[in-house]
């Protein structure tokens, strides 16, 4: 975000790198981009290392990139985003199903409540129940335990705001400033 905002997104709204708050801070000319990447990052090496080498190197691949972007190594190992978009990337490239389940449980829920926190946690808790459903190898279902595990982790700030009634709705439109027209 530095690069094109000129200004480090840590220190805005907050202070995650993930698509979220860059929606809320800049829009969504610079979040869209922002998930096809946190996607992508979780998406090529798990497919990757899942058709060339075994579904156990495609998911440890897949938690690899997670990690990463929790962790990552160009902010010094300092928090970086909550990997919700970074997973669905990693299981559309272990398990598309999984994965398309998990996007379509993400979008029902955030249309219906507006709150990307509830969507997250949802989808991220559909992942391992699709992953028996349907039957997937024993690294993919594990893989979806830890992940939904990891993700529900890192939104423990966002669990206390939801129970305690802070949580910030998405507005899907900005509101307009001014006089109101009648």
């Amino acid at each position: 975000m530095r690069a094109f905002a000129r200004e480090d997104i840590r220190r805005r709204g907050s202070g995650n790198i993930g698509a979220t708050n860059v929606w809320r801070t800049y829009g969504p000319a610079y979040a869209i981009p922002v998930a096809f990447i946190d996607a992508a990052k979780g998406f090529v090496p798990a497919f990757v290392f899942f058709h060339a080498v075994s579904p156990l190197a495609g998911v440890l691949a897949g938690a690899a990139a997670m990690l990463g972007h929790s962790r990552p190594l160009f902010l010094r190992f300092a928090r970086g985003g909550k990997m919700v978009a970074t997973c669905g990337g990693a299981f559309f490239g272990v398990a598309p199903l999984v994965g398309g389940i998990a996007l379509v449980v993400w979008l029902a829920v955030f249309l219906l409540t507006r709150y990307a926190s509830v969507a997250s946690l949802a989808s991220a808790v559909s992942l391992p129940v699709a992953s028996i459903a349907l039957g997937q190898p024993w690294p993919v279902i594990v893989f979806a335990v830890v992940a939904s595990v990891a993700v529900i982790a890192l939104h423990r700030a966002n669990i206390r705001r939801l129970l305690s009634g802070t949580e910030n709705r998405f507005a899907l439109r900005r509101r307009r400033s001014g006089p109101v027209r009648t």
